[in-house]
């Protein structure tokens, strides 16, 4: 079976996310979505309200499977037995940062390759750093959402 992990902090999940998990996933026989505990980034939603909503805006999607990780990617890659990663390419400004993380991927697990995707083009400026912000000023991001997600949004800023 052909594995792709896609892991991000998705906080939360966007309308880019999902444009790429759907285009990964004519790629490869199945694709988890990697959701990470992150605490130093001090997320809005927790790591169970992630999951849940990324499971949410995801359902009815073959082959996709979330599931929520604390630790080296690479460790939880082994667990899954997949040994692609996916990672997204919004601008160049991006390339720097990935290009570092998949060379110590590499150093970590020779056998792990990254593949980067670019979001389609009405996805190109979403990010869930820019998502939180609107949607804490009370601004509408019903267009780089899924339902869910705004709702979600709306009831804990509220």
């Amino acid at each position: 079976m052909n594995i792709v992990v896609y892991p991000g902090t998705f906080d939360p999940i966007t309308n880019g996310h999902t444009d790429l998990i759907e285009r990964a996933g004519r790629l490869f026989d199945k694709v988890i979505v990697a959701v990470a505990a992150s605490p130093k980034k001090q997320p809005l939603f927790s790591l169970d309200k992630r999951i849940e909503l990324a499971e949410q805006v995801l359902r009815g999607r073959t082959g996709v499977e979330v599931c929520g990780f604390d630790g080296l990617l690479t460790t939880f890659m082994q667990t899954q037995n997949a040994n692609v990663l996916l990672r997204g390419l919004r601008a160049v400004s991006d390339f720097e940062y990935e290009f570092q993380l998949a060379n110590m991927n590499r150093a970590l697990s020779p056998d792990i390759e990254s593949l980067f995707l670019t979001p389609s083009e009405q996805y190109s400026f979403i990010s869930s750093t820019l998502i939180r912000e609107i949607a804490a000023l009370k601004g509408d991001v019903s267009k780089f959402v899924h339902p869910t997600v705004e709702n979600a949004l709306k009831e804990h800023l509220a």
